[in-house]
């Protein structure tokens, strides 16, 4: 055993082997100081950001470490930094043009991951996709959709698009149009309207509803009726409220009329046309 660790000694004697030895026995002990520093920041960030905004911030600070750890090591190795740091000045242009829509991906997903516009779980619109959202990513963000479908959305989009968080607020408001005929009783309507809002459970009474008409057209007096409910049942409120207000609006004798297309034709108008193919 002496005998080896002699011959070790003499070893690391020679400096051809002294510095790439002591190059990558610093790179070993920086790489475990760096997880120990990324373990240690990662818990401190627990307490302070979400899961998926640790997840990021570990993956970050991980490969920056490994990254400083790595040049330093290869300097001390007696490595010519100047011709590395030329080389990769190069490349980092190279690969800067080859990948501008990655690094503007890789940009805009930092900003979002900062801004917390919205976070995994929560149901967000982005143009024409509505879905919930499964993970937020530095290149992209990925939705499911009502229908279970996989949509990835780039961070770039989202950075240049209005986004509407369905689920960021614990109450949401309700919409619902009727059409109705323009005998009626707006007022009896309201206070029916109103009465399905307070039998029904899924609805909230406060913030109060709100009934008003919305247009007047030929056939019919379109009229808008809001009311509130929790996020997680608007659905279930909505179908709800609009069934048994078709129940109730058909008992208490208030028609919701149809619209009609009611095409005439002239006599002198078909005659002018039977006179000009005659002509042609």
């Amino acid at each position: 055993m002496s005998q080896v660790l002699l011959s070790l000694r003499e070893l690391l004697r020679d400096p051809d082997v002294r510095a790439p030895a002591l190059a990558f026995a610093f790179w070993v002990v920086g790489l475990v100081v760096s997880r120990l520093a990324v373990g240690a920041l990662t818990r401190f960030a627990g307490r302070h950001l979400d899961a998926q905004r640790v997840q990021s911030v570990r993956r970050i600070s991980f490969y920056a470490l490994v990254g400083l750890v790595t040049l330093a090591a290869l300097h001390r190795g007696g490595v010519d930094m100047s011709v590395f740091f030329g080389a990769a000045g190069i490349l980092t242009v190279a690969f800067g043009f080859a990948s501008q829509t990655s690094m503007s991906n890789l940009i805009s997903g930092v900003f979002l991951i900062g801004e917390r516009s919205f976070e995994p779980g929560d149901i967000i619109s982005v143009g024409a996709t509505v879905g919930e959202v499964l993970s937020i990513d530095l290149l992209s963000v990925k939705l499911r959709t009502p229908e279970n479908l996989f949509v990835r959305v780039p961070n770039e989009t989202l950075i240049k698009t209005d986004i509407v968080n369905l689920s960021r607020f614990p109450i949401r408001r309700v919409e619902i149009d009727f059409r109705v005929e323009y005998d009626t009783d707006l007022a009896t309507l309201a206070k029916l309207l109103d009465e399905i809002v307070h039998e029904l459970p899924q609805c909230l009474l406060e913030p109060k509803t709100h009934f008003f008409v919305q247009d007047f057209t030929d056939a019919a007096v379109w009229v808008k009726f809001r009311f509130w409910t929790r996020r997680e049942i608007f659905l279930e409120a909505r179908a709800t409220v609009q069934a048994l207000a078709q129940e109730r609006l058909a008992a208490a004798g208030i028609r919701q009329p149809t619209q009609r297309l009611r095409m005439e034709r002239s006599a002198d108008m078909a005659s002018a046309v039977r006179e000009r193919d005659t002509t042609a």
